[in-house]
C-alpha cells in the first residue's frame, strides 16, 4: 500500500504474447478488466483503501483542502505540502504557537476540563514544532492563567506542592477535583 501512495496506484498488466520479445525482455499491456483474478481485483482497489485511510485521519479543515484528489498520491503529496510547507512557515506556526502560550488565560465561563483541553492542544502543538517547555514552567504558565477566584486553591498548591516534580495532568486532576466540590457545594 505504501508503494501505491508514494508512487501511484498499480497498474495490472499482462504480458502481450502479439508482440514478439525484445531484446529477451516481456512488453507488458494493459490487462482488460474481464480477464482480472481476484488478486488483480485487491491490487486494483489498493488505491481506495489508501485513500480511505488517509481521508478518516483528517480534520474537517484539512479534507476540505485534499477532497479534489483522485489518487492516494495526490492526496499524500498535497499533505505533505500543507503539513510541511516550507522553514518560513514553520517558524510562524511556532511563533503563533509561542504566543498562544504565553498568553494563555483561562477564559470566563470556561471549565477546568476546557481550560485543560486549551493548554494541551497548545503544548502538543509546541512539541511538533520542536518547541519543549520544562514541566515546571507549564505548571507556572497555568496556574498564573487560572481566574482569580481560583487564587486561594493555587496559592495553597504553590505551597503545598513541589511543582518541579508536579505533572500537568495531576495538577488538572486536583484542580478538577476542586472544581467538582465547588459546584456541589
Amino acid at each position: 500500500m505504501w508503494f501505491v501512495i508514494t508512487d501511484e496506484p498499480l497498474a495490472i498488466t499482462k504480458i502481450n504474447t502479439a508482440i514478439a520479445l525484445s531484446g529477451g525482455v516481456p512488453q507488458y499491456i494493459k490487462k482488460p478488466k474481464i480477464e482480472w483474478i481476484a488478486e488483480d481485483k485487491k491490487k486494483a482497489n489498493l488505491d481506495n483503501v489508501a485513500k480511505d485511510i488517509l481521508y478518516k485521519n483528517l480534520d474537517k479543515n484539512t479534507f476540505s483542502k485534499i477532497n479534489t484528489c483522485k489518487i492516494g498520491k495526490e492526496i499524500w503529496e498535497k499533505l505533505i505540502q500543507l503539513c510541511e510547507r516550507n522553514e518560513q512557515t514553520k517558524e510562524n506556526k511556532l511563533s503563533v504557537a509561542t504566543q498562544k502560550f504565553d498568553n494563555i488565560r483561562m477564559k470566563p465561563g470556561e471549565s477546568m476540563t476546557e481550560f485543560d483541553e486549551r493548554v494541551s492542544r497548545i503544548v502538543i502543538e509546541l512539541n511538533g514544532l520542536g518547541k519543549t517547555y520544562p514541566n515546571r514552567e507549564v505548571i507556572l504558565k497555568v496556574i498564573q492563567g487560572i481566574s482569580k477566584e481560583w487564587d486561594v486553591k493555587t496559592m495553597a498548591m504553590r505551597e503545598s506542592k513541589d511543582l518541579n516534580k508536579l505533572e500537568l495532568h495531576d495538577l488538572f486532576a486536583d484542580l478538577k477535583a476542586y472544581e467538582f466540590e465547588l459546584q456541589t457545594r
